[in-house]
């Protein structure tokens, strides 16, 4: 998954972001499984995926709070 700036992330809708979410979660479960079969995995794609995922978790708090 390509690395999406704040910019952008803040232009979707919360749907788009749950969307966008789930795909995270898939892929850092997916990264946890090959590090435990014993598959040579990147350690920086970890810190990658959950900087990711609290970024988009913040952007989808903000929005919800404005909205509220």
């Amino acid at each position: 998954m390509a690395e999406s700036k704040t910019s952008e992330l803040t232009a979707k809708s919360v749907e788009e972001l749950s969307t966008e979410l789930g795909s995270l979660f898939r892929e850092q479960f997916n990264l946890r499984m090959q590090r435990g079969s014993g598959q040579d995995v990147k350690p920086h794609n970890f810190k990658r995926v959950r900087r990711q995922i609290a970024r988009i978790k913040t952007i989808i708090n903000q929005k919800q709070s404005a909205g509220a």
